[in-house]
């Protein structure tokens, strides 16, 4: 038994999402079921989260107009399925800024909020430039950089200089600079404690978002394939993969992308009456199974 029991929770989708975003190379090859999810770790006295979602109104349900997002379903509705509520939240880590991870800032009202300065920073910067470089912008909310500014006046936004060991007990923050966004960031989780961790999980945030980024679609000739959506670099996001992967000894179905439809196959889940999946990777000591 780990320290902390993790699920991946969904509460929207796109049904209609094009492959070559999720791995860069071809147009026009296909497209994909892309859950848009959040991911719940319990235990140590903690309730965490990586990521927040959004909240379905105003420039967020724009937002999500615009991307094609279906079937969204509240924090409340979706943290229910755990036995968990938004009050009970404790802690969130936000691997990057744009609006289905960091759009549900104000759900979370005992919740301390974790972000890399970087990520930041670049924001605040990129706002002020003009409208040809919208491009760096997108799928953003600025509404949510100025609630993140509220929120470190209040002492709840936590600003992370660059990696960050033992935020809370075994689990560590990792800056990936320069790759999804700005100042992406991922989440390792030590689940036996232990600094050369045998149990160990990494939340990737939008760095990856299919095993396929692992992989390749080629099982005979593997390689490591970046996403298709960055304002930094390529090779930045294949340095970051194979960093991922060297915190989990290599076995790349433990570095989650919360993105990735598989994972419901891959792990033990179940569907919900509202048609979206929780999947249960860890149970810690005296937890009960949400999917069995």
């Amino acid at each position: 038994m780990g320290k902390y029991s993790i699920w991946v929770l969904d509460y929207a989708a796109v049904n209609k999402f094009p492959q070559s975003v999720m791995l860069y190379g071809p147009q026009y090859v296909g497209i994909r079921n892309l859950p848009y999810a959040y991911v719940l770790i319990k235990g140590q006295g903690q309730v965490i989260l990586v990521d927040t979602g959004y909240d379905h109104k105003e420039y967020g349900k724009y937002l999500a107009d615009l991307y094609g997002v279906s079937n969204w379903h509240p924090a409340s509705e979706v943290l229910a399925e755990c036995g968990v509520t938004p009050a009970d939240v404790t802690t969130v880590f936000i691997t990057h800024a744009h609006f289905d991870h960091m759009g549900g800032l104000d759900l979370f009202p005992n919740a301390k909020f974790y972000i890399q300065k970087r990520e930041l920073d670049q924001w605040v910067w990129a706002l002020t430039l003009g409208p040809e470089f919208r491009f760096l912008v997108g799928a953003a909310d600025p509404g949510d950089i100025v609630k993140a500014t509220r929120l470190a006046r209040e002492g709840r936004m936590i600003v992370v200089d660059g990696d960050r060991d033992d935020v809370v007990p075994g689990i560590d923050l990792r800056l990936a600079a320069d790759t999804h966004t700005f100042g992406s960031m991922y989440v390792t989780v030590r689940n036996d404690g232990a600094r050369e961790s045998q149990d160990a999980w990494v939340f990737a945030g939008d760095n990856v978002y299919t095993y396929d980024n692992f992989t390749g679609l080629d099982p005979n000739d593997p390689y490591l394939v970046p996403i298709g959506l960055a304002t930094g670099s390529q090779s930045n996001l294949l340095f970051s993969s194979a960093e991922m992967l060297k915190a989990v000894g290599g076995e790349h179905k433990r570095v989650i992308p919360v993105h990735e439809d598989r994972l419901k196959t891959v792990f033990p889940s179940r569907a919900t009456a509202a048609g979206l999946h929780v999947v249960e990777l860890a149970l810690a000591d005296g937890e009960a199974s949400r999917v069995a």
